[in-house]
């Protein structure tokens, strides 16, 4: 009876929640938007609706109250996006090409934690001055003299530098000029400086930016608080302390930062809403989702906070992560005794019959939700298919993995988690658990699963199916047994394993699987590397991991997308536009044909790329003639000289800056696999790699 009351309650509760209205950021009457950007208290756009005039927003103008900078967003956190004028000064010097913007922020200093002052130019400056001092610098950066050699890419001081800014800023104004007289202006250098701000990771140095970074802006992270007081302070004053029920205060002074008087405000853990606000702050039902509590099977929503229960008998705390719920023998002994064991015994079946239905509701909605209903129909379409994908439930892939125990997890990333898993058939499988799914590309993940299942490629890791069962999609596919090139590479157990012959095999595999995804299903990879090909017992290479692949269409050449990748596998020019080809793979491609060639790391930290990373090491080395230098042991020792040369000019090839400099996959894999054949007839030519001498250099003619 108790049990029943208990699920009664929480019925209610939940009807409850879902009739309560979803409180505005904004105090009540005022609007809470200037166009596309959502303005939350103490923030308003109209008299009443801020704290006091410093919180005043201009709609027109989308500028805070007496400052310079345009309103891009305002976060509860403490922090607001905005942009700024740029400095400029061009040579000769003319009136109309020289610009220092005055900046004023009111109460709403520059984030010293967010931002670089960043300057473009070859031989230029950029500073950030006091207002009405000449003299008074507050930071500055400048690049170096020469224009050589200019590379795209992050602003390291060649044609573009960049520093810090200092802590609690809100008035200044920002100067550029050119640091000596005689480049800048003159033939072969650029004929204007910038100075900027720019939140950090917005801005990439691109060579073609001198030319056309007039009236371009950036994003800037702005600081805001409330009160000129501590929080300890600042509740002394009731009638001024604005922060809310159920919230927390906190200092904005730190111990890196005493200049910045103020507090900002936080709903308590448990709420949510805008702690700045009457009853802004609203009680999260943790009960309602299953990833905001731990409980194994009742659960009860209290004020910031919710309890979990127990069947009748059992004792513990009834959480997961805690001591659960067990039975103690001594109360199921007196319980029999006193003749109440049957009503238990009917309870407990009524709950699990409660508990299964529920189960199987929230698993029809996951199966909706995830596209079960669109997979079924093409499933149903193309069921001529022997390859078609295979929609498993969730209940196989649990008792497949014991519930998904982490003794049965082979593999972790940014993107997911991978489970080992024994069919009932006794087939073994690698059970693949995304992260997250963007509930506006389910179609598109949907449509991918059965190109994918129906890709039968001898060096791809079969999809075998998927279940959409469960909160996001989980992916099944063939289990490889050998673990990936990448540990076969670098972890001290593996190492001595690939010999050059094998190096080639993978090399000449995996384009292979390449050049057959781009040609039959013009699916892009997007994160091809080491760690993503896997071998089988006989060294076999299979490319897997297609989680964040794309399909670009028949007609198209190319995709514009967010950059998804492994850092130091991604193409430049895709981290710079967005725009994904091919040749993306590509030049992912050749990185890993660089790592089978020198046995290091992509990104190492002994220091020997000298913070250029592989990619430019490995070429600035080719060209300098120093290959021998760079190349692993085991490619030195087993490889013939030609082709190692021919495999390291390949490479070079595949990581070019230029995307249309790249070849294409199906140009790549016939080069490997003519490289392939040729080792094999002339693997017994002694002049090989090894017999170099130390000072000896392999020399290319291009």
């Amino acid at each position: 009876m108790k049990i029943l009351l208990t699920h009664f309650l929480n019925l209610m509760i939940f009807f409850v929640t879902l009739s309560r209205t979803i409180q505005s950021q904004s105090l009540p009457g005022c609007p809470d938007k200037c166009g596309n950007v959502t303005i939350p208290y103490p923030f308003g756009t109209e008299k009443g609706c801020y704290l006091s005039e410093l919180y005043y927003v201009n709609c027109s103008k989308l500028q805070v109250h007496n400052t310079s900078f345009k309103l891009l967003d305002i976060s509860l956190d403490g922090h607001m996006h905005g942009s700024l004028p740029m400095a400029q000064r061009c040579y000769p010097q003319k009136a109309k090409e020289y610009r220092d913007p005055k900046i004023w922020l009111s109460r709403f200093p520059i984030s010293s934690s967010e931002n670089f002052l960043t300057t473009v130019g070859c031989d230029a400056r950029a500073n950030m001055k006091a207002l009405y001092s000449e003299d008074h610098y507050i930071t500055g950066c400048l690049s170096m003299t020469g224009c050589n050699m200019l590379r795209d890419g992050l602003c390291l001081g060649m044609g573009c530098s960049q520093a810090p800014v200092p802590y609690n800023v809100t008035s200044f104004r920002i100067h550029t000029e050119r640091n000596t007289n005689g480049t800048v202006g003159k033939w072969g250098f650029n004929k204007c400086t910038y100075g900027f701000l720019v939140k950090k990771g917005q801005y990439t140095f691109q060579v073609t930016d001198f030319d056309n970074m007039q009236n371009r802006t950036f994003p800037v992270v702005f600081e805001w608080s409330v009160g000129n007081t501590s929080c300890e302070e600042a509740r002394k004053d009731s009638e001024n302390y604005v922060c809310g029920e159920n919230s927390v205060c906190i200092d904005t002074l730190t111990e890196f930062n005493q200049s910045y008087p103020g507090y900002r405000c936080q709903c308590a853990d448990g709420y949510n809403g805008n702690p700045y606000i009457k009853n802004g702050c609203q009680d999260v039902n943790e009960c309602e989702r299953p990833d905001l509590n731990e409980c194994v099977y009742g659960c009860t929503n209290t004020k910031g906070s919710y309890e979990c229960s127990c069947f009748w008998g059992q004792q513990g705390d009834g959480k997961k992560t805690g001591t659960g719920c067990k039975y103690s023998g001594g109360t199921i002994f007196a319980g029999v005794s006193m003749g109440i064991g049957t009503s238990g015994m009917l309870t407990l079946i009524l709950y699990w019959g409660l508990r299964q239905r529920q189960i199987m509701k929230s698993r029809e909605m996951f199966f909706k939700k995830n596209g079960g209903l669109i997979l079924q129909k093409l499933l149903f379409e193309s069921k001529q298919s022997s390859r078609t994908a295979k929609i498993f439930s969730a209940r196989v892939l649990e008792k497949a993995t014991n519930n998904f125990h982490k003794s049965n997890i082979v593999g972790q990333g940014g993107y997911g988690t991978v489970y080992k898993g024994t069919l009932p058939d006794e087939t073994m499988v690698a059970i693949k658990k995304s992260k997250s799914i963007d509930a506006n590309q389910i179609e598109q993940f949907i449509n991918e699963v059965i190109i994918l299942s129906e890709i039968s490629h001898p060096n791809v890791v079969k999809l075998l199916g998927c279940c959409l069962e469960t909160q996001t999609p989980l992916l099944v596919y063939e289990f490889i047994t050998n673990k990936t090139v990448f540990q076969h590479l670098h972890e001290q157990n593996f190492i001595s394993s690939l010999t050059f012959e094998k190096r080639l095999s993978i090399a000449t595999q995996t384009a292979k699987a390449l050049s057959f995804i781009h040609t039959t299903t013009q699916i892009v990879h997007r994160d091809i590397k080491t760690s993503n090909i896997l071998l089988t017992d006989d060294y076999t290479a299979k490319v897997s991991d297609f989680g964040i692949s794309r399909f670009i269409p028949v007609d198209e050449t190319h995709l514009q997308t967010l950059v998804h990748g492994t850092l130091g596998y991604i193409d430049p020019e895709y981290f710079r536009s967005g725009i994904l080809t091919e040749k993306s793979d590509v030049y992912s491609f050749g990185m890993v044909l660089v790592e089978l060639l020198t046995g290091r790391k992509v990104y190492s930290h002994d220091g020997t790329e000298s913070d250029l990373g592989l990619a430019m090491f490995f070429v600035s080395s080719l060209e300098r003639g120093c290959l021998i230098q760079v190349l692993d042991d085991k490619v030195k020792n087993d490889g013939l000289d030609e082709h190692v040369k021919k495999l390291a000019k390949l490479a070079k090839d595949c990581v070019e800056l230029e995307g249309k400099k790249r070849p294409n996959m199906k140009e790549v894999k016939e080069e490997l696999d003519e490289l392939c054949h040729s080792y094999v007839k002339s693997s017994i030519v002694s002049d090989k790699v090894k017999n170099f001498d130390s000072d000896q250099l392999i020399v290319f003619d291009w």
